[in-house]
């Protein structure tokens, strides 16, 4: 199962908010179209100088003949930047995708089933497990932030906005949420919506992903633990 959940243009001030802990760890239900496909696990480790992301997705009922998958980051941390170093996709049946980000020569290697490829690295480059966790770091505030996401098999651009602010409730507790809505490139781009927990060092506690026949895709928060 691939998970598409992207990156960002804010244009609501935010205050700052410290760092979260050096361990911190999320689960997560998902449903299509109301019945439960999956859950997922995301486990970040990190010394305020580098991190490492783990995520575990395993299928639930018929989906579980789909099989696992594993995703993982490992990176620096500049400031309040993540800077990810490789990025790793394994699923079961597929060949492995990963993605080498040389931040000193200032390219990206992504590879696939046909072999390495090296361009240039684009900016604000982050990989598809790093970027919703890099608001943890540094909250969007203020500016539009566009970001360039690599999973091993090409680079997307995206930009989200803000939609205000919401109490919304999940099974892992009530958050006061800062709500981004992905902008659509054109008619036949899916629909994302990401809640940030404001309250919990901006995580992601509830993911809606609309595909272009209607599909509806939602993630939400179940657990949040520091280890």
């Amino acid at each position: 199962m691939r998970s598409s959940f992207l990156p960002i243009a804010i244009s609501l001030p935010l205050a700052a908010a410290a760092a979260p802990p050096a361990r911190l760890e999320v689960a997560y239900e998902v449903a299509r179209n109301g019945t439960a496909v999956a859950e997922v696990t995301d486990r970040l480790e990190h010394d305020g100088r580098a991190y490492r992301l783990e995520q575990s997705w395993k299928g639930k009922g018929v989906f579980a003949l789909r099989g696992e998958a594993q995703r993982s980051s490992r990176g620096a941390i500049a400031g309040k930047e993540l800077r990810p170093h490789e990025f790793e996709d394994r699923r079961t049946g597929r060949p492995a995708a990963r993605a080498l980000f040389g931040w000193e020569a200032k390219t990206l290697t992504l590879q696939y089933k046909d072999g390495p490829e090296t361009r240039p690295l684009p900016p604000r480059a982050q990989d598809r497990l790093s970027f919703l966790w890099s608001f943890a770091f540094d909250p969007p505030r203020g500016q539009p932030v566009i970001l360039s996401v690599a999973d091993g098999k090409g680079v997307s651009r995206y930009v989200y906005r803000s939609a205000g602010r919401e109490r919304i409730r999940t099974p892992a507790g009530a958050f006061e949420a800062l709500k981004l809505a992905k902008q659509k490139d054109g008619a036949d781009d899916r629909g994302t919506e990401v809640w940030l927990a404001a309250d919990r060092h901006y995580v992601p506690v509830r993911i809606v992903v609309t595909e272009k026949d209607g599909t509806r895709i939602e993630q939400v928060a179940v657990r949040i633990a520091a280890p």
